[in-house]
């Protein structure tokens, strides 16, 4: 047996539901803040194409995937980021979503058994965690906190760690705390690369939810290219329509950069065997090609932050995100106990922070916070911030 089975955690749904365990809300009604599922009607094209490509189903898709949807990708990355010239043909590689790939490459990239070979934020995706010790190896954990604005600070791991990784996880935007890495720190990360030869894995899945349309958060691939590494060496960038399109299970996504890893990697799938199926790449094909639908859905989420942020912060910390669909507030009390109180007395469901956290250097650093997902309808996340409001005005 892979003996990275027995090291891992317990997903964070399944320790909240041993935490909710017995509490029932006092009027019955719980409005659910914790999974960062979006909500948001999918477009109605997308349902379309499904529908009418639904005979494609008696194909076998290829694992390279289809050289229109490969096209539509690098089309969007050179119009998102400002690049040229990506080559759909060896830079791009469809996933099905992020999830899939960023678990994937670790298998594909780490040397199994060797000692710190894997380095993650912490706060995390729990993916991260998961495919280092499933590849053999242990994390190396670099805490994000308010200190460090919630972003990994590189200047913390020494030159020992840096030369034994083999692959780094990052997040920009970030999960939970919506942080974005600055187009320097990025390229700082890709010098290190170079000097010590490791791959950097950016999950970059929250980049199309921002404040403002005409400030995108920066990308892996495009501090790449401006620093002169045009072929993306020691890069790969993974996106979704998860979140972007608010089509979760549409299960589609992909990854690019450095050709001669998305060559090692094409292999590796063609083995692991989990192609997109055909009419979900034409599907996805037109979600790449439209902005239309992203603008509107990054449009509800404004609304939400704008309405929502408020009313929180008049009662709490409440750090307000460059990116994403979270919030990140501190918490009066301990967060598992606060959840539990929230979920009784005011009848939402939210996310300790320490779930999403290990401890590490004597501290947890999610704990004495929250995790709260924006992604219902209008009404029901304000009511929620509202009936937060009133049970912390109202004590313990």
């Amino acid at each position: 047996m892979n003996s990275g089975l027995n090291s891992l955690h317990p997903y964070p749904f399944e320790k909240l539901a041993q935490l909710f365990a017995g509490i029932e809300p006092r009027d019955g009604l719980s409005i659910p803040l914790t999974i960062g599922e979006p909500q948001h009607p999918p477009p109605p094209e997308v349902i379309e194409l499904l529908a009418r490509e639904a005979h494609q189903i008696g194909k076998y898709p290829a694992t390279a995937g289809l050289p229109e949807l490969r096209a539509a990708i690098a089309r969007w990355l050179e119009q998102r980021f400002g690049l040229v010239a990506v080559d759909a043909e060896r830079q791009v590689l469809p996933l099905n979503g992020t999830r899939e790939g960023l678990f994937a490459i670790a298998q594909a990239v780490v040397t199994p058994g060797r000692s710190d070979a894997v380095i993650s934020p912490n706060p995390f995706y729990q993916i991260y965690e998961g495919a280092a010790l499933l590849s053999g190896t242990t994390p190396v954990f670099l805490d994000c906190t308010a200190e460090t604005g919630f972003l990994p600070d590189f200047s913390s791991v020494t030159v020992e760690q840096w030369q034994a990784c083999q692959l780094i996880y990052i997040c920009t935007p970030g999960n939970p705390a919506g942080a974005v890495m600055a187009s320097a720190q990025l390229q700082q990360l890709i010098a290190l690369a170079e000097e010590h030869d490791f791959v950097i894995a950016s999950d970059e899945c929250y980049s199309e939810i921002y404040p403002d349309d005409n400030m995108p958060p920066p990308g892996l691939l495009q501090a790449a290219a401006a620093m002169g590494n045009t072929d993306f060496r020691r890069c790969l960038c993974f996106h979704s329509l998860s979140k972007r399109s608010s089509l979760p299970g549409l299960r589609s996504g992909f990854v690019a950069g450095d050709s001669d890893w998305i060559e090692r990697f094409r292999r590796y799938r063609t083995y692991h065997g989990c192609a997109m199926p055909v009419h979900h790449q034409l599907a996805s094909a037109w979600a790449w090609s439209d902005e239309t639908h992203v603008k509107a859905n990054r449009a509800l989420y404004r609304d939400k932050f704008a309405a929502v942020t408020p009313i929180l912060a008049d009662v709490m910390q409440t750090p307000e995100p460059d990116a994403g669909f979270y919030l990140w507030p501190g918490t009066p009390i301990n967060d598992e106990e606060f959840a539990q109180i929230l979920l009784e007395r005011a009848g939402v469901s939210v996310l300790p922070g320490r779930y999403l956290a290990r401890d590490h250097k004597g501290i947890n650093p999610g704990a004495h916070r929250i995790r709260l997902a924006l992604v219902a309808e209008l009404a029901h996340c304000v009511e929620a911030a509202e009936r937060i409001a009133r049970c912390l005005r109202e004590g313990w």
